[in-house]
């Protein structure tokens, strides 16, 4: 059974570090039309991931998942045209209108958008023709395993990266309040604000806290129990995260899978070549809100970061002496020039400072800040990792078996590498010389020299009728030429997977159609309408619903506190219903027992 970690693409150069770092697959936007409208790439440049993942054996997952409106149908079909020609492997869609376009039998997956959140609805994917589905968030293990014993589409689930608070594709306040919709690729990030908590009576909760962002997702630990529970696909977040950040994760992620793998003969990856570090990966030293597994086990006592939904970093000491100029600093890891440090202030907001200049406990900020002894200090940038992470930090290699043979009128040279690809280069020499001293070690020398192609030598074998001498300019034009066609070789004989064939919309497990939302085109429609769909809502940016929470939340502010009717049987001392403020946004809570989960209006 084949294993996947999916990584994510910011842009070319990032995805191809991905690759390099241990990615099976990534995932890209294109120029337009994915859920993360400022990471967009051209149609070249996924053209040009393509034929660098596919040597390996690894896919390309390009994100066309936001809604789509009945004037862009035809330039949404005419793209995904070009995204096939350029070898991309599948499209992550939301809206389910591209099912009826005329498009080629590209594989399709469905975007965590599209709310995957029950076995009725990924049962309809699956009828629909979809073959992965990306798993929402929230759900536990015990729910995953639910779906993945009922269906046979390949399961995707996060198990790294940013969490929002609402349900995916059930947010609705930034088209509400500054026209900038989600489920369009433009969330303004209501929920990493802060807000202020009342009650009915105005008595207030909790001042200018961050109380609806949640901590980063880290599932580390629970990979093998999530394969164990039927998942395929593991997926890092990360589209508009930087390259160290891709880099790390990926390599970090590499490794926890691989360790599964070496005690595990049922389970193999997805994709092929050894990956060789130059670092000592960690998810701590990159871009978090501190960490949860959320839902997976059971509801955290605290999934949020009230503070700060910024990147505090990793502990650096704290503050025992603060000079005109300097700090000294006690019980701190190494300090290097222009490492950046946080700290809370008497507000208990997140400050920091650049480490101008670090002569051991003792350092220069840029600018100094106001600090008191005794303030804890944490190190959200580390200048030294950085900088190691901006140089070349891993290769990925194909082994190939070399054999140099002579022939009748020159030498040829076989390649065959580690899954039975093979290519042969000739060269025709007039006269063949015999070597006065033995030739060997330099002809192996020679063609081991793969430099920058994706191949390295496992093995040279040279059979010759005798000691030949062969120039080594003439062994180099003869070892790249072997290397182009077996590169070539490699992507001719790639497969890519196809759409798999739609089922009639009824069926077993069927009986009540998944309700229809964010439905903002006239395919989207006939779509839900095929398959039985009664309650087919228009999508909030064509017609903004006054009933319809603006958030649906699986976080539950109640249940942090202790207040829980269900967990922890006691009442809260304030008087409901309570609300969020920030600014001239007003948020109306309400509760949902029954489905564990809160409503934002």
């Amino acid at each position: 059974m084949k294993i996947e970690l999916l990584a994510p693409a910011p842009n070319l150069a990032c995805g191809i570090e991905a690759i390099n770092h241990g990615a099976d697959a990534v995932y890209i936007g294109g120029p337009r039309f994915g859920a993360r409208a400022s990471a967009c790439n051209s149609v070249d440049d996924i053209r040009s991931l393509c034929s660098y993942a596919h040597i390996f054996g690894a896919r390309v997952y390009v994100a066309l998942n936001t809604i789509l409106f009945d004037d862009e149908l035809a330039e949404a079909e005419s793209l995904i045209r070009r995204l096939y020609e350029a070898g991309a492997d599948a499209l992550i869609i939301q809206d389910m209108g591209i099912t009826r376009m005329d498009i080629p039998p590209i594989a399709l997956h469905a975007s965590t958008q599209a709310d995957n959140s029950s076995v009725e609805q990924v049962l309809s994917l699956e009828r629909a023709g979809f073959s992965q589905v990306v798993l929402a968030r929230e759900l536990s293990l015990d729910e995953i395993r639910a779906i993945t014993s009922r269906t046979s589409i390949i399961p995707e689930v996060f198990i790294h990266g940013a969490l929002c608070a609402s349900l995916s594709g059930r947010c609705y306040i930034s088209a509400a309040k500054c026209k900038r919709s989600a489920n369009r690729g433009e969330c303004a990030q209501y929920c990493r604000l802060p807000w202020t908590w009342t009650d009915a009576k105005g008595l207030v909760i909790a001042h200018n806290r961050h109380l609806l962002s949640l901590k980063d997702l880290n599932r580390s630990d629970d990979l093998e129990a999530m394969i164990d529970a039927g998942v395929r696909s593991f997926k890092i977040e990360g589209r508009m995260k930087g390259m160290s950040y891709v880099k790390n994760t990926t390599a970090w992620y590499r490794r926890q899978i691989d360790a599964i793998l070496s005690r595990r003969p049922d389970l193999s990856r997805s994709s092929r070549g050894t990956v060789s570090l130059a670092f000592e990966p960690h998810p701590d030293n990159s871009f978090n809100r501190s960490f949860t597994t959320y839902l997976l086990h059971q509801r955290p006592a605290r999934p949020t970061t009230p503070l700060t939904p910024k990147f505090a970093g990793r502990p650096a000491g704290s503050v025992r002496e603060v000079r005109a100029d300097s700090i000294v600093v006690e019980n701190h890891p190494k300090l290097n020039n222009g490492d950046g440090l946080v700290f809370f202030n008497d507000a208990n907001r997140l400050e920091g400072f650049r480490i101008n200049r670090a002569e051991g406990s003792l350092i220069y900020p840029h600018k100094m800040p106001r600090l008191r002894p005794g303030a804890k200090l944490f190190r959200n940038h580390d200048q030294e990792w950085e900088a190691m992470l901006d140089k070349p930090s891993a290769s990925r290699k194909l082994a190939v078996d070399i054999l140099l043979a002579e022939t009748s009128d020159g030498y040829s040279l076989s390649l065959v590498d580690e899954s039975g690809h093979s290519a042969e280069a000739l060269l025709a020499v007039p006269i063949k010389e015999v070597a006065l001293s033995d030739p060997a070690p330099n002809i192996r020398r020679q063609l081991s020299k793969l430099g920058d192609s994706p191949f390295e030598a496992s093995s040279i074998r040279i059979e010759t009728s005798g000691p030949r001498f062969i120039p080594s300019s003439l062994l180099g034009r003869l070892r790249r030429r072997a290397v182009g066609l077996l590169t070539q070789n490699i992507l001719d004989a790639y497969v890519r997977p196809c759409r798999i064939p739609a089922l009639s919309p009824v069926g077993p497990g069927l009986s009540d159609a998944p309700a229809a939302l964010n439905v903002s085109n006239r395919e989207a429609r006939r779509f839900y309408s095929e398959r039985g769909a009664t309650d087919i809502r228009p999508a909030f940016e064509l017609s903004p619903d006054p009933d319809l929470p603006l958030m649906l939340v699986k976080h539950c502010l109640r249940f942090e506190q202790g207040w829980c009717p269900r967990v922890h049987r006691q009442a809260s001392p304030f008087t409901e219903p309570f609300y969020l403020r920030n600014g001239s946004v007003r948020l109306r809570i309400e509760f949902d027992c029954p489905n564990c989960r809160m409503a934002l209006y």
